[in-house]
């Protein structure tokens, strides 16, 4: 689970901005998931990502793309490299124009499904993030955001070597 930010030092969503041309990728096929997820990676190592955040980011993104494809009847992918004054991110946005999303409460219920599924993919990518929001509206679609910020270099734990 992503802890909170601490608000004293969080990077600030308001003065996120992008650092560079936001890259668009088509979600219409098993093919194309793939391709989302190994885009996200490449993304997340530039950006300068670990590898445990590397590994979270591509599985809520592998989670809302296969979401946007099933759910959605396809749509788009968006990654954005973003930063602010103390950090830098990566902002991540699935769109399609599919039926919305009619409780968006309860879908991001743990167990909740209707694809037959675990039901964990709203709600686990949520957690695996700092930011997450959804847009929707019945019969208008849904858009899902996320950002994630690089993590500073763990601090050592107490009486660690």
């Amino acid at each position: 689970m992503t802890p909170a930010p601490d608000p004293a030092t969080a990077p600030d969503p308001a003065t996120a901005t992008a650092t560079a041309t936001a890259t668009s990728l088509p979600i219409g096929s098993d093919a194309d998931l793939a391709w989302v997820r190994q885009q996200v990676r490449r993304v997340a190592a530039e950006i300068g990502f670990g590898l445990v955040q590397q590994t979270k980011l591509v599985t809520a993104a592998s989670e809302l793309a296969r979401n946007t494809l099933i759910h959605g009847g396809g749509g788009e992918a968006t990654l954005t490299p973003v930063t602010n004054a103390s950090a830098r991110g990566l902002r991540l946005s699935f769109s399609d124009s599919g039926p919305g999303i009619h409780d968006v409460e309860l879908a991001t219920t743990d167990g909740y499904t209707t694809g037959g599924g675990l039901g964990l993919g709203l709600g686990g990518a949520r957690r695996l993030v700092d930011e997450f929001t959804i847009e929707t509206a019945p019969g208008e679609g849904t858009v899902v955001t996320l950002v994630a910020w690089v993590a500073g270099v763990p601090a050592a734990r107490p009486g660690a070597g």
